[in-house]
């Protein structure tokens, strides 16, 4: 499998975008249980179908990506926003990434790293691959310098604690369901969604600067454009509470570009356990 990466690592941008786009739709037209997932979540959020279905192409662009992402040269990223991030390392300050499964989640933490990480490094939570192969690919793509991952678990949280603490930048990903434990339910586009209180336990570390951040992918291959801006919402203590606070503003983040928002995820599953 590292061969067939590191193979296709070279090709352009627009290329496996191209490829990645025909295969969300060989994927949404030949799977049924998946099809259904991506139309009910999209017509749940009151989408019309000219402004959901450039997402299943997206999809297959979010997977073709991989390669050139993870062991290619580097692609062309373009920056709004940047000035949030420049302000809060002028301050000191700690800051919490939260960005939504929208665009490429991927470049938005490696442009990161690459263009700030060297004078904050970042701590990025994700859900660890089930096969050990596929563990292997993922943990060697994303080593790279100003850039650390921690997992779905309470060693995980524990991790991301202790580099805000230090002043570093964390990110995650709030629209995704946690381990049971470490979530509440509450309302995502109008449907009860077990959503992580993670987000904003790190949002109410004292003096942390709360940024909104997804990469945009550019038509035919051009590259990215990361957009950051801040998150501007008052949370409440009660984690039910700043929950529905957090995912209505991943609301109005996707609601951006729908068509670029992950609608084949199983959002509203029923969490796993945290073991």
């Amino acid at each position: 499998m590292m061969v067939l990466f590191r193979t296709l690592s070279v090709l352009p941008l627009w290329l496996l975008h191209c490829l990645g786009s025909a295969m969300g739709w060989v994927v949404f037209l030949l799977s049924p249980v998946y099809r259904r997932r991506f139309v009910e979540n999209a017509h749940q959020a009151g989408l019309s179908w000219p402004q959901y279905l450039p997402a299943v192409g997206h999809a297959g662009k979010m997977v073709a990506e991989l390669p050139r992402l993870w062991f290619g040269s580097p692609v062309n990223v373009l920056w709004e926003g940047a000035e949030h991030i420049e302000a809060a390392l002028s301050n000191g300050q700690g800051m919490v990434f939260l960005t939504p499964h929208l665009g490429s989640f991927e470049i938005t933490a490696q442009s990161y790293a690459q263009r700030f990480g060297s004078r904050a490094p970042m701590t990025v939570l994700f859900r660890p691959p089930r096969k050990s192969w596929l563990r292997t690919l993922v943990a060697r793509a994303r080593h790279r310098p100003g850039l650390a991952t921690a997992p779905t678990t309470l060693s995980g949280v524990k991790q991301m604690v202790q580099a805000l603490r230090r002043g570093q930048a964390v990110g995650l990903l709030p629209d995704q369901v946690p381990p049971l434990g470490l979530g509440a339910w509450a309302p995502f586009f109008g449907r009860s969604a077990y959503t992580m209180t993670l987000s904003a336990r790190l949002a109410q570390q004292g003096g942390a600067a709360v940024l909104l951040a997804w990469g945009e992918r550019l038509p035919w291959g051009r590259g990215f454009c990361i957009h950051v801006c801040p998150f501007e919402d008052e949370l409440p203590q009660d984690m039910a509470l700043a929950a529905s606070v957090l995912n209505l503003a991943m609301e109005r983040l996707i609601g951006r570009s729908p068509g670029q928002y992950l609608w084949g995820y199983a959002r509203f599953k029923q969490p796993r356990s945290a073991g």
